[in-house]
């Protein structure tokens, strides 16, 4: 990859000179302006000691934080006219579609508008071509999902009502300043999922990419919000120097986002870096980058909105179980959570059981994003509309998970306590639930070895409850003869710990 340190001091003054000079007229430290722009500190540092190549976004991203004018785009011009051509041979490994194997991705830049009706995906990337031939198309995918947690449901939304090019209004454009219109044609025309060729072409003629050149493409294409869940995920399928990823969310409806990295060899974490949050003229923006992301690696943001749209006088809050179905979760009318959960069989179904828990790593952070759990938290997955036998734990105080498949207690310790459990399918009320204080469980690893783990107090408690689903029970059923559930407002323990 060609870096600016391979360019000549005068052309690396042309940009990196003005940077620094607006940013002591600002009087702002290099991680000051990281945070404004959105980048981390690392790639700010590297721009202006010159050993990476400033991109359009990040000289608008300069301008804006440092109220320059305009100064750091025009400076970022006169950067870009005199940049040499840099040609190595190509850094990359192999790629799904050979028109495009020779591809690098200097700068991935996706940002997502939500207007309270409609969300609006705006997709910008620097590509070069390190091959030996002219590059005519670039393939793009479009995926939506109104109901991750519930493939049944998604799928029958999506059947009765799918995803039209008309409503997509899909529009591309190459070049600085989308100075060339792109034609495009359709590979793949699902309900939910569609494959599209930008074409290095329109109707004035032809403008391949050649060997040694590189330029911006552009996208955009619009979604209504009854048809895209909450959740944007960008996936690396070539290599890349630079991702930076933005949701901009109107202000009142309160928004709250997270994300979490998975790859081919990895579960679910969160990102290792903090989301940055921005306001605005009534908006909310997230921001978050990272550099050199690995292939294949998947990077998701998901959100919540804490109020909703409307027009009309304010109505009486949600139900704690209204919240619930809202982020994904089946809630107790639904008779998958009233029958035994289908075992997996391991290890020959590994791969399907880390999606699985990669799902429900997922649902949880998307419901600790809208609840606090002092206790911990636990989730099936027929809690998530997924019918096989694996749940996850995380106790309280920590990021840890157990992760439970094909769970079962076959030992009780000889003491008993009561305390109030939850359940997130019925979340408007609380029961005084019997348990034993020691549980030894049976379950398998991945690999299929079978292990007996002992549990304790308030962590034997959660992983009791989550086992009770996977076998079709609710904590109701323990609930002593004469005893009911009681409603959450007559409830003093919301976020605190367990008490011994």
């Amino acid at each position: 990859m060609a870096t600016q340190d391979e360019d000549s001091p005068a052309h690396q003054d042309v940009f990196v000179g003005e940077l620094r000079r607006w940013r002591e007229v600002r009087g702002m430290s290099r991680t000051a302006v990281a945070v404004a722009m959105g980048y981390s500190r690392s790639y700010v540092s590297k721009v202006e000691s010159g050993h990476e190549r400033p991109s359009r976004e990040f000289a608008k991203a300069a301008d804006d934080a440092l109220n320059a004018g305009g100064a750091l785009r025009r400076a970022w011009r006169e950067y870009e006219a005199l940049r040499p051509v840099v040609v190595r041979p190509t850094p990359i490994e192999r790629t799904p579609e050979p028109s495009t194997r020779s591809l690098f991705v200097e700068h991935d830049d996706a940002e997502l508008r939500y207007d309270g009706r409609t969300y609006r995906a705006i997709m910008r990337r620097r590509l070069v071509n390190y091959g030996t031939d002219p590059i005519t198309r670039y393939m793009i995918r479009i995926s939506v999902d109104r109901f991750p947690g519930d493939p049944d449901l998604s799928n029958q939304l999506y059947r009765d009502r799918p995803l039209t090019w008309e409503e997509l209004d899909l529009q591309a454009w190459c070049g600085e300043d989308r100075s060339e219109p792109m034609r495009w044609v359709a590979q793949h025309d699902r309900d939910a999922f569609k494959e599209v060729w930008l074409q290095f072409a329109n109707d004035s003629g032809h403008f391949p990419l050649y060997p040694g050149q590189s330029t911006w493409i552009e996208y955009t294409y619009t979604v209504r919000d009854d048809k895209w869940g909450n959740w944007f995920q960008r996936a690396i399928r070539l290599p890349t120097s630079l991702l930076s990823v933005r949701l901009d969310f109107p202000e009142h409806l309160d928004p709250a986002v997270w994300g979490l990295h998975t790859s081919m060899t990895a579960e679910a974490m969160p990102f290792r870096t903090a989301i940055d949050e921005q306001r605005s003229n009534n908006r909310r923006v997230f921001s978050w980058t990272t550099e050199e992301p690995p292939l294949h690696a998947r990077y998701r943001l998901e959100w919540h909105f804490r109020r909703k749209p409307s027009t009309q006088p304010a109505e009486p809050a949600e139900k704690p179980s209204q919240v619930m179905r809202s982020l994904g979760v089946v809630q107790s009318d639904d008779p998958i959570l009233h029958r035994p959960a289908k075992p997996f069989q391991l290890p020959e179904e590994a791969e399907d059981a880390k999606r699985v828990i990669a799902e429900l790593v997922s649902a949880a952070k998307r419901v600790s994003a809208a609840h606090t759990f002092g206790k911990g938290i636990g989730f099936a997955a027929n809690q998530i509309g997924i019918d096989r036998a694996a749940a996850i734990v995380f106790p309280p105080g920590t990021d840890d998970v157990i992760m439970l498949l094909n769970a079962r207690i076959i030992e009780n310790g000889e003491q008993f306590d009561e305390q109030y459990e939850g359940c997130l399918s019925f979340f408007d009320v609380r029961g005084l639930v019997p348990r034993p204080l020691v549980i030894h469980v049976e379950h398998q690893e991945l690999s299929g070895a079978r292990k007996i783990t002992i549990f304790e107090r308030g962590v034997a408690r959660l992983v009791a409850h989550e086992i009770d689903h996977l076998h079709g029970k609710l904590y109701i059923d323990r609930l002593p003869p004469g005893t009911e559930a009681i409603p959450i407002e007559q409830y003093s323990g919301s976020g605190l710990n367990w008490q011994y």
